[in-house]
């Protein structure tokens, strides 16, 4: 597996600030800041006060338990976030509603988090002078199908151009855009581990031809630090990550059980894009991931990329059906192990 982590970043002493916080990357990225640096401040901003105080029993006798500040509010409530925002240096907004049937049903609450939610993270940022803010997208914000991708493709923009209107203050905003995470809230592993246990007759597919992304919630967690670590603002950074298709996937967990296709649910992709022909002509690649840069002119000139960053080909399309890295049963069972599942 890929190693994202940060080569010479440190937050010892910073104040962080981190939306949905007690979802799987929060509780995640929680974690692995509190083992590897010593924050002075670090805020659980979330609005589920049961997942807080489950949070809170986690981390009580952790060393660095101290500096953990609980704070309920809702991204929507711009005065709240402003008030717990202060004294701020490095804001991760991960707070979403991401799931994508419910999305569709349920459109204006969607809005309101997800671009809403954006345009009142940048200006609490703005308002109480944070540092950088890097906020987490999704592979379906790239030619949205779907309400959650096209609000989610709304969020990046806002972020992006928000580098526009930092001016003296010097706020930078930063994007990490990757797929589906191996045993995230709402992954069809521990569902496919369940129907194989219960001897199902049948996987549920909804497309035998299907393709998606892969990528451990700790792989997202040091993708996201060491995104943070190299940003200078308005980039969108995309992981280099192995493809699989469902059908290989469903396999692998359940071998011997049969397959049944049940047709794509509404808003559902085929196959996932992280970066389209359109982004090719400002994407440059690394060693281990890509950067689409803004087209804003605050780039040219005043910004570089690092070492080594090379331009990819006009007409460059990163898909998973398309991706050159792809994903065996040894590769996928080394993600499931690293992801605490006893296999």
């Amino acid at each position: 597996m890929r190693d994202f982590s940060p080569k010479n970043m440190t937050l010892d002493g910073a104040s962080l600030f981190v939306t949905g916080a007690t979802g799987s990357f929060g509780q995640a990225f929680v974690k692995r800041v509190l083992d590897s640096y010593k924050p002075r401040r670090l805020v659980i901003y979330s609005r589920d006060e049961l997942k807080q105080y489950e949070m809170q029993q986690r981390f009580s006798a952790h060393k660095n338990y101290n500096c953990l500040r609980f704070m309920i509010g809702d991204v929507r409530d711009r005065d709240r976030m402003t008030m717990a925002m202060r004294e701020t240096d490095i804001v991760v907004h991960a707070a979403a509603l991401k799931q994508v049937p419910a999305a569709e049903y349920n459109p204006m609450e969607c809005v309101r988090t997800n671009i809403d939610g954006a345009e009142n993270i940048v200006r609490s940022a703005l308002d109480n002078h944070v540092k950088k803010v890097i906020a987490l997208s999704t592979d379906k914000a790239a030619n949205p199908i779907n309400l959650y991708g096209a609000t989610k493709l709304a969020s990046d923009k806002i972020f992006v151009a928000a580098n526009n209107t930092s001016g003296s203050i010097g706020t930078r905003f930063s994007v990490v855009r990757y797929g589906n995470v191996v045993g995230s809230r709402g992954s069809v592993v521990p569902l496919f581990m369940k129907l194989k246990r219960e001897n199902a007759k049948a996987i549920p597919i909804t497309d035998p031809r299907m393709t998606r992304f892969w990528i451990t919630i700790t792989q997202g967690v040091d993708f996201v630090l060491s995104s943070l670590e190299m940003m200078q603002g308005g980039e969108i950074f995309v992981p280099r990550i192995p493809s699989m298709k469902m059908v290989e996937f469903a396999e692998a967990l359940a071998p011997g059980i049969p397959v049944e296709n049940i047709g794509i649910r509404p808003g559902e992709k085929l196959h996932e894009v992280m970066i389209t022909e359109d982004d090719s002509r400002k994407t440059y690649m690394l060693e281990d991931r890509f950067a689409i840069l803004p087209s804003f002119a605050f780039w040219e000139g005043e910004h570089k990329m690092p070492k080594g960053a090379k331009m990819v080909e006009e007409g460059f399309r990163y898909a998973s059906d398309t991706n050159a890295e792809w994903l065996d049963h040894k590769g996928l069972f080394e993600m499931l192990r690293a992801s605490g599942y006893d296999l």
